[in-house]
Formats: C-alpha cells, sequence, structure tokens
C-alpha cells in the first residue's frame, strides 16, 4: 500500500479539494535575504539548460524551462511547498472561500497512476462513488500513465454538466470500475449540523474556511434554540477534515476555550514564522474592527461536555484544534490517529500573479507536542467499522521529502503512528463488524454513536 508518490497534489485545483493545508497568506513578497551563490551549480545549470535549448529533439520556449527548473526545486523541499502559476494561485485563493470547479476529488501521484486521497462530502465525486485509496488508470479514452499530475488535472477540469470517465482500480475488486462523473462548480458548505439527541448536539466541520468559526457559532445558537435551553453534551466532528486556513482554526478553537488560553504556536528560522496564538480576537478577526462573533456564543458553551471526533483524513487545522483542546483538557478525543500535517505554508506573492507556496514553520500544541508526521492520538480510540480509517488512508509520513517530527524519534517512511490510547485497555471501543460505508451523522454512524455514549456518561456523573 506504501508505493512511493512521485508528488502529493496540491489541492488538485480546479478540479480536486480547495485547501488541504494550514496556510498564512503574506501580503508582500519575502524581504530578500544575501545569499551565498553556488557559481558552480548555477554553471552546471547554465550547461543544462543550453543544451536542451540547442539538442532537445523539439524546440522548447525559455519560459516552460525556468518553470520547470522553479517547480522541481520547490517541489523537492516537501509535500506541500510548491510554486503556484497564475491559474493555480487563482484557485487557491477561490478555494479558501469556499467555491470552486472540478470534480471534488485530492489526489496524489503514486506510480505514476492517480491515487485518490479522499473525495469532498457532497462532491460529483463523493455522490459518483469515489473512495479513498482508488487508483485511476485512466481519464476518459486516456491513460494516466505517463501523464504529469498537472496534465492528469487539466483532463479532469471542464464545464460544468460535462461528464469524463475515470477507470480506477479499487482493492478487493476483481476488474477495473468504470465510473462516469459529471463536473460541477464544487460549493464547501464547511459546516453541517443537527441536533443527534434531545440534549445532544452535533456540528460537523468539512474544512476551515473564512466563514467557518461564524458558521459554527450560528450552528450552536440554532442547536440550542431546537433544544430549548443549553446543550447537555457537543460532538465537534472533524473526520475527513483536511484542514485550511490558520486563523480560523484558531476561532473554533476559541469558542470552547477560556479567553487567552494557548491554542496553538509556530516555530520557524524568521521572526514571522514565530507566534503564539492564543483565544484572543486579534489571532481569529480578519480584520481589527471586525464583530468578534464568538461573544455571540450562549456563556454556557464554555464548559459543555465536548466530544471531538478525528480521523487519519483529519489534517493539519484539524490537528491544531483536537491538540489544543486535548492539552487544555477541555475536550475528550475519539476515532483514530490523524494525519499528521504539522507545518505552515506561507503563501508568498511574486510577479505576474504567480505566488510561492513555502513551507515556513512547524506548529505545535499548547503542550508543546509537534504533529509533524504523527499526528494526534485520541484519548479513546473507536475505529470506523467500514474500515474506511485503514490503511488505505495515505497520511503524511508516507509522503516523499516529509518533515520528520523534532520533539519525537523520526517513525520513517515504513512505518504509521501506532495508535496507542492514553487511556486503559477497557477504553478502546471494539465496532460491529460491518462493510457499508459511513455516512457521518447518519443513524449508522458508530463512532458518533460512541461519542453521544461518553457525553452522556460525563452527563450523569456531573449530575451525582
Amino acid at each position: 500500500m506504501r508505493g512511493k508518490f512521485q508528488r502529493l497534489g496540491l489541492i488538485a485545483f480546479g478540479a480536486l479539494i480547495g485547501v488541504m493545508l494550514t496556510l498564512n497568506f503574506s501580503a508582500i513578497a519575502e524581504k530578500v535575504q544575501p545569499v551565498h551563490l553556488p557559481l558552480n551549480e548555477l554553471h552546471t545549470f547554465a550547461e543544462v539548460f543550453g543544451k536542451i535549448k540547442s539538442d532537445y529533439v523539439e524546440p522548447v520556449t525559455d519560459k516552460k524551462l525556468i518553470n520547470a527548473a522553479i517547480n522541481g526545486m520547490v517541489s523537492g523541499l516537501d509535500p506541500h511547498s510548491a510554486f503556484l502559476n497564475r491559474e493555480e494561485y487563482h484557485d487557491l485563493k477561490v478555494g479558501t472561500q469556499g467555491e470552486f470547479g472540478g470534480l471534488g476529488i485530492e489526489v496524489s501521484m503514486e506510480d505514476g497512476l492517480l491515487k485518490v486521497i479522499s473525495p469532498i462530502e457532497d462532491s460529483p465525486a463523493y455522490k459518483a462513488g469515489i473512495k479513498s485509496g482508488d487508483l485511476i488508470i485512466k481519464l476518459n479514452d486516456t491513460p494516466v500513465k505517463g501523464l504529469t499530475l498537472e496534465d492528469a488535472v487539466k483532463l479532469m477540469r471542464g464545464k460544468p454538466d460535462t461528464t469524463i470517465v475515470l477507470t480506477i482500480l479499487r482493492k478487493g475488486a476483481n476488474k477495473p470500475l468504470v465510473i462516469p462523473v459529471t463536473r460541477a462548480i464544487i460549493k464547501i458548505k464547511s459546516v453541517k449540523y443537527k441536533l443527534e439527541q434531545p440534549g445532544y448536539g452535533w456540528v460537523h466541520i468539512t474544512e476551515f474556511q473564512e466563514h467557518t468559526p461564524e458558521s459554527m457559532v450560528r450552528a450552536i445558537n440554532d442547536l440550542e434554540k431546537q433544544n430549548n435551553g443549553p446543550l447537555k453534551g457537543l460532538v465537534l466532528d472533524l473526520r475527513n477534515d483536511p484542514g485550511g486556513l490558520l486563523n480560523s482554526a484558531v476561532g473554533v478553537s476559541a469558542a470552547f476555550l477560556k479567553p487567552n488560553q494557548l491554542v496553538v504556536y509556530t516555530k520557524g528560522r524568521t521572526e514571522d514564522s514565530k507566534m503564539h496564538l492564543t483565544a484572543s480576537p486579534q489571532y481569529y478577526l480578519d480584520k481589527p474592527n471586525e464583530t468578534d462573533y464568538i461573544r455571540a456564543l450562549p456563556s454556557t458553551i464554555k464548559k459543555v461536555p465536548l466530544v471531538v471526533l478525528i480521523n487519519g483524513g483529519s489534517a493539519s487545522a484539524s490537528e491544531i484544534v483536537a491538540g489544543a483542546l486535548q492539552d487544555q483538557k477541555r475536550a475528550i478525543i475519539m476515532g483514530t490517529q490523524s494525519f499528521g500535517k504539522g507545518s505552515v505554508q506561507t503563501v508568498i506573492p511574486l510577479g505576474n500573479d504567480t505566488a510561492l507556496k513555502l513551507t515556513t514553520a512547524r506548529y505545535y500544541t499548547p503542550k508543546g507536542r509537534s504533529i509533524q508526521d504523527r499526528g494526534i492520538t485520541p484519548d479513546i480510540i473507536v475505529h470506523d467499522p467500514s474500515g474506511e480509517d485503514s490503511d488505505l488512508l495515505v497520511r503524511e509520513v508516507d509522503l516523499p521529502h516529509h518533515l520528520h517530527n523534532d520533539t519525537s524519534k523520526p517513525l520513517g517512511a515504513t512505518l504509521r503512528p501506532a495508535p496507542v490510547a492514553p487511556l486503559n485497555n477497557s477504553d478502546i471501543k471494539k465496532p460491529p463488524t460491518t462493510f457499508k460505508p459511513t455516512v457521518f451523522g447518519s443513524a449508522s454512524d458508530y463512532q458518533l454513536k460512541e461519542a453521544i455514549q461518553v457525553l452522556k456518561g460525563i452527563h450523569i456523573t456531573e449530575e451525582k
């Protein structure tokens, strides 16, 4: 299951997911620092450039060669750094605001084939039955083998209401599956919620976008209205949430923490990359004079029993929230080991409407834990009975060139984070045997049911 990836899909722009990474948007280009130029290496580069220009079988433009050289230089650093051309930069900005075009899947390139990391919930790919771990071998009549990731993405893009046929290999299937998917404008609804039972609410964050914290506040207020009073318990569901904007993660955390409690801190080589972000308006509001939406929450929400659900698809901003609430002893974390993406990418605008997305820091939980390549270990491990949180999932530790954890021994690319609960073995829940895919929030959602049972146990204990 661990083929070597040629390159992780940045976000599968346009055709794929909006933003998987924790992002900082830099208003101006990074200050240029004096550097020592490696003249011998640059001489070699010039020789290669000249030979390609003069001897390659077909003419190649200077722009194509330079862009390829930049892409190779940046993508070789780690899976999340990238040079963004005009179209990619535009799609990145649109994705953080919750709308973009395409199929709605996140992919990587593995052994020359496209591997599906995860489909976006309610997207065309999700509704068509595309699953995590699927290997896409053909796009219409074009074999994927031999295509670059960018070429494959371009083929998957297209006008809304047009159809592309994906031929995929799936574990357990005895022959390739042919699945038509109709393209659409992907509108991400980042917050879903319902009153799961009288007194107990469920809030599912699918992605951390610009307005996610405000949407969550409205959801909680509506849940209390439906309940005709304060909630007895709340499930914050971060399963399959690939992350998003850093300040949105801080805003969601601030809803449940005391004012000025530490949410996350970051460390990098420059002073700008060293931040301590607390549950304070200055760290989650976009504008200084913006109304603090956290004040609209009922006062009881700071103390309501809270369970956070995570799994192998919970990454980046999701892990920031789970780590903060776990370290501050504000919530019980349930589910399975998270993705393990603990780095911050700064988007630095360049000329010609391009940008550099560069990894500039690692982030740490309030107790100083680095999540990078390990993830968050739940307090209570509850597996998804559908098996969708199994080895099919790609995690940070599987990616080539990934940054290692700097606060503990590196796991290595052949190892996975061990799902060992901090509590005793009696706290590990064994699900019933079933193979039906789980729809989060449905009547068959085993992990959610277990979370509600834990909340009920806390409520009974508090009453006694």
